[in-house]
C-alpha cells in the first residue's frame, strides 16, 4: 500500500487540477458539439422541407401554366358566348328576332325573369364560380309542331348563352286549312338561360 505524504499531494495538486479542468472542458465541448449537431440537423431538416415545398410549388405552377394554355381558348370562347360573366339578354332577344324573321314564324311573346342563383342536383360544385339562371317564358303560335323544333334548334345554333329547356306544352287550337297559313296550335315553354359568375359567397348577384 502506497501512502502519500503532504509533500506528494502538493506535487500532485497541479496535475490533478489540470486533469479536472480537462475533464470539464471535454464535457463542455461534447455538450456543445451535440447541441450544434442537433441544431444543424434541425436546420437541414427545415431546408429539406422548404426545398420540397419549393419543388411542389414549381410543379404546381407548371401544371397551372399548362392548364391555362390548354383551357384559355375555351374560357375566352365561353366569355364571348356570354356563359361566363354578365348576362347577354339583348343577344337572346336578337336571336329570337332573327329566327322569327328567317323562319317566318308567327309572332313570339316572351318574358325574362330576374337572375337567381341556381344549384341543380346534377352539378356537384362550380366553385369558385356561382351558377345563375334567368327563366325565359315563350308563347308561340304554331303552324305545326315542327315550328317549335325550328325555334329551339335556332337558339341552339345561334351560339348564344347555354340554356336548358325546362318544359313545353302544346295546345291544339284548330286544324290545317289548305292554302291558308293559320296557327293550328299554341306552344308555351320555359327556358333556363345559364350564366357563370365569380362568387365567393355564393349569394345573389
Amino acid at each position: 500500500m502506497i501512502t502519500l505524504t503532504r509533500a506528494d499531494w502538493a506535487r500532485l495538486g497541479l496535475p490533478i487540477a489540470a486533469l479536472l479542468v480537462a475533464v470539464v472542458f471535454t464535457a463542455l465541448i461534447t455538450g456543445y458539439a451535440r447541441s450544434y449537431r442537433d441544431e444543424v440537423s434541425q436546420k437541414l431538416s427545415q431546408q429539406e422541407t422548404q426545398l420540397m415545398q419549393a419543388r411542389s410549388r414549381l410543379q404546381s405552377s407548371g401544371l397551372e401554366r399548362e392548364n391555362i394554355i390548354r383551357y384559355l381558348p375555351v374560357y375566352q370562347r365561353l366569355i364571348s358566348q356570354g356563359f361566363i360573366g354578365e348576362e347577354h339578354r339583348i343577344e337572346w332577344v336578337d336571336a329570337l328576332r332573327n329566327i322569327h324573321q328567317a323562319q317566318r314564324l308567327f309572332g313570339i311573346k316572351y318574358s325574362i325573369g330576374a337572375q337567381a342563383l341556381y344549384t341543380p342536383a346534377f352539378i356537384a360544385n362550380t366553385a369558385p364560380f356561382g351558377l345563375y339562371r334567368s327563366v325565359m317564358k315563350l308563347e308561340l303560335p304554331l303552324l305545326h309542331e315542327g315550328d317549335l323544333l325550328v325555334l329551339l334548334d335556332g337558339l341552339k345554333n345561334a351560339q348564344t348563352t347555354p340554356f336548358l329547356l325546362r318544359e313545353c306544352s302544346i295546345n291544339r287550337v284548330g286544324t290545317v286549312v289548305p292554302d291558308r297559313l293559320v296557327p293550328t296550335a299554341n306552344a308555351a315553354c320555359e327556358l333556363d338561360w345559364l350564366t357563370l359568375r365569380e362568387s365567393s359567397s355564393g349569394g345573389a348577384p
